[in-house]
């Protein structure tokens, strides 16, 4: 990724080195070495951030490996300034070391972590900085959402990611700096929460401006004091009056309206530090059983999104990928994804503010139960909400997928409490948006119903969820999958329901009859015809289900051996898009010639 993209969207400093590039690097797989200088011999170079299973990363071996090593060097004076290092990413556990000094140690493989290392730093410029990661591959006790335990990618999990795979940087500030920043949309009274957070040297007499933008029209410039290192304060923007007007500035999929900010940090007239950000003005809540989007009831239409890539696996090959993927979302009548089981770069969520794009962030899961997965659990997910908490594009928290890593949720009470603790934890963090226990089934805790049914036969889905009367005929008679909706003692109380994972149709024009060894689908359509038909049938069920508030359809793009994607892995659509736009929103539409011949992957063109 280029120098001008700036990792951290919502905190812009104008000054930063990028250290993405070559570094040299070695695998450690029997822990021989416990420090830098111990290093014997450093075996391969390697392009960060793409972990060295990748093809970007040049190296490409997918084979077990315990632990690795990475160097560089790089030229950055101290300048009588802090210096902060920063990684947005490295799985799993990492320890730091600039110039021989450890300054940083790590855990969890989603989330940023920073160093100071102004003390470490060598005068003459010359800096070296060194990462230990280990990232015990058959360790299934620790968040790793798609990544596989067996040697060979097998059914729905992929390959493995070792190491940084999000943008390494650093930046330099003055002795005092703003450490973070916190926006909370206050729908009702047309206000804007602001939290400004201080670190480094304790000053009594320490401002902060505030000045926030629509366009070119200024709506709030505003001066208070920090108190204890922080300044808490709700902006009052002037209430257009009429839905007309406010439309203007509210921020939705259809109107993706951002307030631009600047944020100042200042000792009397001094300027300490000077930050560019961004918010927006909007609300998402739960209004009996629908799903509302700013006080109204919003219709969800989700796509499934692994975010991978064949050859950067979790890392986008490039930031103009991660924008290309939510342009290929609403492309296809989507108004949202469910991001599924990974903490998507902070550059996807910029693009999904952006351009309009309705994200679930969801906790990648483990898959033992035990004290310390769940530890590990909630360390990070709290991480990533605090990163992730001010981005408007975010409106659903999720934090167990299918009871994964709590496999008895029927029998164990231990099981049960870790998922209600992360509920409610979630909502304690976060109590400006919905939360989901446990995504599919089985559910406790949780805002919003979450079904997962990959029954292919559009009639029978019609059956089972058109009814008058679905707390007899579906949470006490059917179960989907085989699993009970609702655990005992908690009732559908009247929550929205949505069908949260549905489709899957793998795309096998060849008819290749080893294909279901090689790859995976619930269902299979062997023409465009047969295929195109198939999920206008499904999608026009689920759009005219009364009971649901929304639907996720998986999914977005073919995975590795997961081939039910409605676009390849290169995101060549199989279909034209827009053929597949009125599917998705059961919108009629005129009959077009599909081509079947070849290899049958007609219109439409993926990344330029």
């Amino acid at each position: 990724m280029n120098q001008f993209e700036y990792p951290r969207p919502q905190l812009v400093r104008d000054n930063w080195i990028n250290l993405n590039g070559t570094w040299r690097f070695t695998f450690d797989d029997e822990l021989k070495y416990s420090m830098p200088e111990g290093v014997g011999e450093w075996t391969h170079e390697i392009t960060v951030p793409f972990a060295p299973e990748t093809e970007m990363s040049g190296i490409q071996d997918t084979g077990f490996h315990r632990a690795v090593w990475y160097e560089r060097e790089f030229e950055l004076s101290p300048n009588g300034k802090r210096t902060i290092l920063h990684f947005g990413a490295v799985d799993y556990a990492a320890r730091v070391w600039v110039n021989g000094q450890l300054v940083a140690e790590h855990e969890g493989g989603h989330t940023p972590f920073q160093a100071d290392i102004t003390g470490a730093m060598n005068a003459d410029g010359k800096q070296v900085v060194t990462v230990f990661v280990e990232d015990d591959p058959a360790d299934l006790a620790k968040p790793r959402g798609k990544q596989d335990w067996l040697l060979e990618p097998h059914s729905i999990w992929y390959p493995r990611t070792t190491g940084i795979w999000q943008t390494v940087w650093v930046e330099q500030v003055e002795d005092t700096y703003i450490a973070s920043l916190r926006w909370t949309p206050i729908f009702e009274t047309y206000e804007i929460g602001c939290e400004v957070f201080a670190a480094g040297h304790t000053q009594e007499e320490l401002f902060v401006e505030v000045k926030i933008w629509h366009g070119e029209q200024l709506l709030a410039d505003d001066y208070y004091k920090l108190l204890g290192g922080e300044a808490n304060r709700k902006i009052a923007l002037s209430d257009p009056g009429i839905d007309d007007s406010r439309n203007e500035i509210l921020w939705s999929p259809e109107r993706p309206t951002l307030l631009d900010a600047e944020v100042t940090l200042r000792c009397g007239d001094r300027v300490l530090d000077r930050i560019r950000s961004y918010t927006a003005l909007r609300s998402v809540s739960i209004n009996r059983d629908r799903f509302m989007l700013n006080g109204r009831p919003y219709q969800l239409r989700l796509v499934l999104d692994q975010g991978y890539w064949p050859e950067s696996f979790m890392t986008a090959p490039s930031d103009e990928h991660l924008k290309r993927d939510v342009e290929l979302v609403k492309l296809m009548g989507f108004n949202g994804v469910r991001k599924h089981q990974k903490i998507e770069d902070p550059r996807f969520l910029y693009w999904a503010d952006r351009l309009g794009l309705l994200v679930w962030e969801e906790m990648p899961s483990a898959y033992r139960f035990s004290s310390r997965a769940i530890s590990r659990m909630v360390s990070e997910w709290t991480e990533a909400i605090q990163r992730d908490y001010s981005h408007p594009c975010i409106i659903v928290w999720v934090a167990f997928n299918e009871s994964w890593g709590v496999p008895n949720l029927t029998l164990t009470q231990a099981h049960r409490n870790a998922v209600e603790a992360l509920y409610h934890l979630t909502r304690t963090l976060d109590s400006t948006r919905p939360v989901i226990g446990n995504d599919g089934w089985e559910a406790s805790a949780t805002d919003i119903l979450g079904i997962h049914d990959y029954d292919c036969d559009p009639e029978k889905l019609e059956a089972r969820y058109a009814v008058t009367d679905p707390v007899r005929t579906l949470f006490d008679q059917r179960r989907p999958g085989g699993r009970i909706l609702t655990l005992d003692g908690f009732p559908h109380r009247g929550q929205p329901i949505v069908l949260t994972e549905f489709g899957g149709i793998a795309y096998d024009p060849k008819q290749d009859p080893d294909a279901d060894k090689t790859t995976w689908g619930y269902s299979r359509a062997h023409s465009a015809d047969s295929y195109l038909s198939l999920y206008r049938r499904l999608l026009k069920v689920v759009n005219e289900t009364f009971m649901f508030s929304g639907f996720c359809y998986t999914q977005f793009t073919d995975t590795f051996q997961e081939a039910n994607g409605l676009l390849n892995a290169d995101r060549t659509p199989k279909l034209p898009l827009d053929v597949i736009s009125a599917a998705t929103r059961n919108v009629a539409q005129q009959k077009k010639d599909i081509e079947t011949e070849g290899d049958g992957i007609p219109g439409g063109t993926g990344m330029p």
